[in-house]
């Protein structure tokens, strides 16, 4: 009988080498599988990052380590294409103080909004920046240069050393310097989130359930209306020094002009408007426009839940200078009054009527530039009365 020995050198080659072919297509199928796995998730980063760059409104750029100019890429969708590279990165930005600048990025310093000047395309006209800046290691942990990003500044926005030297007023450096911090350093923060939100929505929401993707909504919904408090704040802060044209006003003909649009805005609505007629008084009609678009549509609003409403404009009974606008609708407690015309300040909830907190802030500033002044009266459930005086036309 032949041994176990004898019979295995009689098998055929392939017999004996079939097990260590399989283990080695095994092996070969895992690793190209795994390779294809991280040649996926690179390309979804890759992709991830293009789409969040084009979110960016800045200008991306890149220097050696002698400060010398290696890379600029404007903002997504910029109008203009930058010049070629090269040249000392302080004679290409001119900032104020080159020197300062120059020895910062040749050791390797970081820069944190350094306002420069630079032409964003040969040819044209020069425009203020800020410009933030990062070094940068080589792979042995060594300097080798700077990343950085450049902002231009709006036309309309001033930094605040700019304002102040502009005319020496204390106010208007302060103005220029909230608009300033207003309009950018707190949308960044903004932008990024929700920037970052769409991609997760765009990429991972058919993975997630309902509630996961409620979640999302109600991430980029928050993000909206931050928006749009930054947006009402710039609009509050500019009307201290946007300046007062005085000159006779027509405020009842000025509540019709506002009645139309919130009927255009509300169309299933039936809301009976009571305007007396004849209401002179002297001020600026952009600004007491505002003051009624406000006012009359807070009535508007908070009348929604009401079978009947109505909105009153009319003059008040014992004082020739004092206007009222009053309505039949929700109401507040009194005792919160003092709340009323603060910015942000609301005394109803955002589910129930929504706004931004900042419209009475707004009426309140225009009503005293008038020189005038704007008081409360309401009942919870029984409507609300806003009086305001001005000066007669």
């Amino acid at each position: 009988m032949p041994d176990a020995a004898s019979e295995f050198a009689t098998w055929p080659w392939w017999a004996i080498a079939a097990p260590s072919l399989l283990a080695g297509a095994l092996l070969a199928w895992w690793a190209w599988r795994r390779q294809a796995r991280l040649a996926a998730e690179l390309r979804e980063a890759r992709e991830a990052l293009r789409r969040l760059e084009s979110l960016l409104d800045q200008w991306r750029w890149q220097s050696d380590a002698q400060g010398h100019l290696t890379r600029i890429q404007a903002p997504h969708g910029h109008p203009q294409t930058p010049g070629e590279p090269g040249g000392a990165l302080w004679e290409r930005l001119r900032p104020e103080d080159s020197a300062t600048m120059r020895a910062r990025l040749e050791a390797g310093e970081a820069l944190h909004d350094l306002a420069v000047s630079f032409a964003p395309a040969p040819g044209t006209p020069p425009r203020r920046a800020l410009l933030r800046a990062a070094p940068r290691s080589d792979a042995r942990g060594g300097f080798s240069g700077h990343d950085g990003l450049l902002r231009e500044l709006p036309e309309f926005v001033a930094t605040p050393a700019e304002a102040g030297n502009a005319n020496g007023d204390a106010a208007d450096a302060e103005q220029a310097s909230f608009s300033y911090t207003v309009s950018h350093d707190l949308r960044a923060p903004i932008r990024v989130v929700e920037g970052f939100t769409k991609i997760l929505k765009e990429d991972y929401g058919r993975v997630l359930d309902r509630i996961g993707n409620d979640h999302l909504d109600r991430v980029l919904g928050a993000a909206a209306r931050m928006n749009s408090m930054i947006d009402a704040l710039l609009a509050l802060s500019r009307l201290t020094s946007q300046p007062l044209v005085r000159q006779p006003v027509n405020l009842s003909q000025l509540a019709g002009y506002v009645a139309e649009d919130l009927r255009r805005q509300t169309p299933g609505r039936e809301v009976a408007l009571h305007v007396e007629p004849g209401l002179q008084v002297s001020g600026d009609p952009t600004l007491l426009r505002l003051v009624l678009e406000n006012l009359l549509g807070n009535a508007w609003k908070y009348t929604g839940k009401c079978r009947a409403p109505e909105v009153w404009l009319q003059r008040h009974p014992q004082r020739a200078d004092t206007y009222t606008v009053r309505d039949n609708g929700a109401g507040f407690d009194m005792r919160f009054a003092d709340r009323l015309f603060g910015v942000f300040q609301r005394l109803h909830s955002a589910s129930d009527f929504q706004g931004t907190g900042i419209g009475l802030a707004t009426v309140r500033r225009i009503v005293r530039r008038h020189g005038g002044e704007v008081w409360a009266e309401a009942e919870v459930d029984r409507g609300a009365a806003f009086h305001f005086t001005l000066p007669p036309g």
